[in-house]
């Protein structure tokens, strides 16, 4: 079947929700095409502003192209096939060179994108359910995916095929979705890390470009309690302090009163996420999905943080999560050299 004619199938099938789009070599990956979104889309009493995800270089764009399915990797390339064992045992940055090396548009998937996903399931009632429990959902036993790897030491199924789940992996609880966003394997993202615990961002979502996002990064900005983009370091930016000094739960702060080091963590359910006293939250942390935007149910997903050097995100969580797994659930406990095979990645795509 030549390209032409997979596309038109593709497209018909999926009533336009999915495509086929090729690299600069001509090689095809299947993804979903997500039409733009306002923030009062996803987040209750925001702006009617267009989310950050669709706005790029001061452009707003239509639409954005998220990869169906976890990616693989061929000839130093990403791509979005079914049915695959997803790579994994990557580093922050070689993730991001196998997006960027498919040609202009091509990208490592980003938060602001990660976020209007989460965001968007949570709002229409299909939080996806994936493999998070040794091969099925935690929630759904009967829920199950294909192996595609070794069974671990006590026999039981670690990764599974991408998109090999029913339709309640995908994102929108349907087989035109986008698949295994909860479980599997963890996914890197970028334009979002931590440095000393201080909440850094590349606006909107300019890191859909082939940017500088690397440790000395002049486009990495800050956060102030009012929204505004302000350097890095500035006094009373907003950041991720534990909340106890033991430490543990996770709290946005201006300051960090409870540091995490070496060895230690904080974590907490997305929902329970709490400011301290005095800190106002602005619109921009919650439509970036850093904030809840009420402590309703987000899936009992779980963020785990240190504030302590750079830390890079990793969002989904993976096969033996159980509830702490879903598009909520980020991992900022390492940094951008930590390579694991619980870790793969995923691209994107916008017409730059």
């Amino acid at each position: 079947m030549n390209y032409d004619m997979l596309k038109l199938a593709v497209e018909g099938l999926s009533g336009g929700k999915n495509t086929i789009i090729l690299d600069d070599r001509g090689m095809p990956s299947f993804m979903v095409r997500v039409p733009r979104l306002r923030n009062s889309d996803v987040v209750a009493g925001a702006t009617q502003n267009t989310h950050p995800a669709w706005i790029i270089d001061g452009v707003e764009k239509n639409n954005i192209y998220i990869s169906k399915y976890q990616n693989i990797v061929k000839g130093d390339r990403a791509y979005s096939l079914p049915l695959m064992d997803p790579r994994h045992s990557l580093n922050f940055d070689q993730a991001k060179q196998f997006c960027e090396n498919k040609g202009m548009g091509w990208h490592l998937m980003t938060n602001a994108e990660r976020a209007a996903l989460a965001l968007w399931s949570k709002k229409n009632g299909t939080m996806p359910r994936g493999n998070n429990n040794y091969g099925s959902d935690h929630s759904a036993a009967h829920e199950r995916g294909i192996a595609s790897t070794g069974l671990d030491s006590s026999g039981r199924i670690q990764r599974v095929a991408t998109g090999s789940g029913p339709a309640s992996w995908a994102h929108d609880g349907t087989t035109d979705g986008i698949y295994d966003l909860n479980g599997n394997v963890w996914e890197w993202f970028g334009g979002y890390r931590l440095v000393d615990g201080e909440i850094q961002i590349i606006p909107y979502n300019n890191a859909a470009m082939h940017v500088n996002q690397s440790v000395n990064s002049t486009l990495w900005k800050a956060i102030m309690p009012d929204g505004s983009f302000v350097d890095p370091g500035t006094t009373g930016t907003l950041k991720l302090d534990a909340a106890t000094s033991s430490p543990s739960g996770i709290r946005i702060n201006t300051s960090i009163q409870n540091p995490t080091g070496g060895s230690s963590s904080a974590n907490e359910t997305f929902e329970t996420i709490s400011a301290a006293s005095g800190v106002d939250i602005p619109e921009i942390l919650k439509t970036l999905a850093l904030f809840p935007q009420d402590n309703s149910d987000h899936g009992q997903d779980r963020v785990y943080m240190r504030n302590e050097g750079e830390r890079l995100p990793y969002f989904g969580g993976r096969w033996d999560l159980t509830s702490n797994a879903g598009v909520f659930a980020v991992s900022l406990g390492n940094p951008r050299s930590h390579v694991s095979t619980l870790i793969g990645f995923r691209s994107a795509y916008v017409d730059l």
